[in-house]
């Protein structure tokens, strides 16, 4: 008589074997795993002692027998492991990366771009053009080195304290204001670039999303290899629930294994950019060291930068080796670099006032330029124009090379309502530095301030027809358009403001509204109207539907 089957009132920590089913203990939850039809299936063997020896017979009768077949099984499941995970290393002829079947380079750029647009409702991006400006001449001339002419960078700034650097699929590098307040020096800021740089060039994205994809297949391989060979043997749970911690843990370290190569592969290409740049090699090491020391417990001193770029001391200790394979170089800062710390402290400050004491710590003598300067902006910040103003000054009469120092006095000025002044100084500092853009952002807000919007609009266009503008740049010459009362261009100009964030059902709208224009000239209906189509193309059916309701 087949004995009865209930549901259990405990976990059977045994199993045996009874008419080609099998019943053992699991971590699969509620159930016992039967890899065979089983219409007991859910339910567990309740009473196991009170079985008798034939065909229902319990392995652990026989200990010895138990203990044998587990350990080939066992045996075997290792032998299997070793050999898939070994495999996953032979070095085979490189007939392509198989990170662009996974990954392709368009697909890369369109999931970047599709972060920034998040990235830039979020807030947190920081629109001072004078350190988006400043961050994209570091990377640029770092990019310029490792890059082989297929990818195209992007640098930003995000207004977070955490000590960070992260790349984007599609070439999106962004930095931490933590991060650029903690460098001691620039070759430190740009080793830091240089390693993000890597990462874009030796598509490690791509390569750790076609890893994962194996890992997967493989982990669930072992597991359930693990569960099958524990119940063919009569592994106790113990046992099972082991093999299966093996293979996670052995799929958990290949990861780790995976990263910390890609991290080492970096820091090769990143130090080698950074030396080819004309930066001090030794840079990237030297911000490894800096942030890798502290007093404290790892748990409670590690900021994000080493929770995502974990850093050891053979690793830094390897960077300073490679860099040692360059000649010595002997750099110093430039002027920019301290420039753009000093406008973040200020702004980082919650008050102006504590902007002015930050500053004033030491005295106006003994203080370098970038300190003066940023002494000179608290006191903008404050309202304090004419002490802000006199600094400015003798920075301009001191170095005429320094765009901030010109900006910093036209501002002055126009603050002080000293207006001709300041149009004066934007203009020569114009002839000095054309089409520099944080110089023409600067101006061509004074002069919607002062009421002269039909230059603003045509120093902003000018700007735009020949330099790749940002969001807020297009947002700025719509604004300047709107107000000269070219209200068709205005239209226009936001229409790619919205695109350039994403939206392009708005960005449709905006373009149907300057057809509506009165007066609208032939050849603006024929741009517009050749964009809306373009537009399409690239728009889904809901927002088809929706521009056209």
């Amino acid at each position: 008589m087949r004995p009865k089957y209930s549901r259990p009132s405990r976990i059977v920590k045994r199993g045996f074997v009874s008419d080609s089913m099998v019943y053992v203990k699991t971590t699969l939850g509620r159930c016992c795993f039967c890899p065979f039809y089983c219409r007991y299936n859910r339910y567990y063997w309740e009473q196991p002692a009170r079985l008798v020896v034939g065909s229902n017979m319990p392995f652990r009768k026989y200990p010895e027998i138990q203990r044998r077949l587990s350990q080939l099984l066992l045996l075997a499941l290792t032998a299997f492991l070793a050999f898939f995970a070994g495999a996953t290393e032979v070095n085979l002829p490189d007939l392509g990366s198989p990170a662009n079947a996974t990954l392709s380079k368009n697909t890369e750029a369109q999931i970047g771009r599709s972060i920034m647009q998040q990235i830039r409702a979020s807030g947190q991006l920081v629109e001072d053009p004078q350190i988006t400006e400043y961050i994209n001449d570091i990377g640029h001339r770092i990019s310029a080195q490792a890059n082989d002419g297929v990818h195209t960078f992007t640098f930003f700034v995000i207004d977070d304290p955490n000590i960070n650097a992260f790349a984007l699929p599609g070439g999106y590098i962004g930095v931490h204001t933590g991060l650029l307040e903690a460098t001691r020096s620039e070759d430190e800021l740009a080793g830091v670039l240089a390693h993000e740089v890597a990462h874009v060039t030796q598509r490690h994205i791509a390569r750790a999303i076609h890893a994962n994809s194996r890992q997967s297949i493989l982990t669930t391989a072992i597991m359930l290899g693990a569960v099958l060979a524990g119940a063919v043997a009569g592994a106790s749970g113990d046992a099972i629930q082991g093999a299966i911690a093996v293979a996670q843990g052995t799929a958990a370290q290949q990861q780790i294994n995976f990263t910390r190569s890609n991290e080492y592969e970096a820091d090769r290409v990143g130090i080698t950019a950074l030396a080819e740049a004309g930066f001090d090699p030794q840079g990237m090491a030297s911000f490894f060291e800096v942030i890798s020391r502290g007093g404290r417990p790892p748990e409670s001193r590690g900021p994000d930068f080493l929770r995502t770029h974990p850093v050891s001391s053979a690793r830094i200790a390897e960077a300073r080796g490679r860099a040692r394979d360059y000649a010595p170089v002997h750099t110093s800062d430039t002027v920019n670099y301290g420039i753009a710390r000093s406008r973040l402290i200020v702004q980082r400050m919650d008050t102006a006032e504590e902007a002015i004491r930050y500053f004033e710590r030491e005295s106006y003598e003994n203080q370098s330029v970038a300190e003066r300067y940023g002494r000179a902006v608290a006191y903008t910040r404050a309202g304090r124009h004419l002490e802000a103003n006199r600094i400015f000054e003798e920075l301009v009469d001191n170095d005429q090379e320094v765009i901030a120092y010109h900006i910093g006095l036209a501002q002055s000025e126009l603050a002080l309502e000293r207006t001709r002044d300041a149009v004066a100084s934007f203009e020569r500092a114009k002839e000095l530095f054309p089409r520099n853009v944080p110089l023409v952002v600067h101006y061509a807000e004074a002069l919607l301030q002062l009421g002269d919007a039909k230059t603003a609009h045509e120093i902003l266009l000018d700007l735009l027809n020949n330099v790749p503008p940002t969001p807020e740049q297009v947002r700025l010459i719509a604004r300047a358009a709107n107000k000269a009362g070219d209200i068709a261009e205005a239209h226009y100009y936001m229409s790619e403001y919205r695109i350039m964030i994403g939206d392009l059902v708005g960005g449709v709208d905006f373009l149907r509204r300057a057809l509506r224009v009165p007066d609208l000239q032939e050849i603006q209906r024929i741009r517009f109207e050749a964009r809306i189509d373009f537009l399409h193309e690239y728009m889904t059916e809901e927002q088809l539907q929706r521009s056209r309701s």
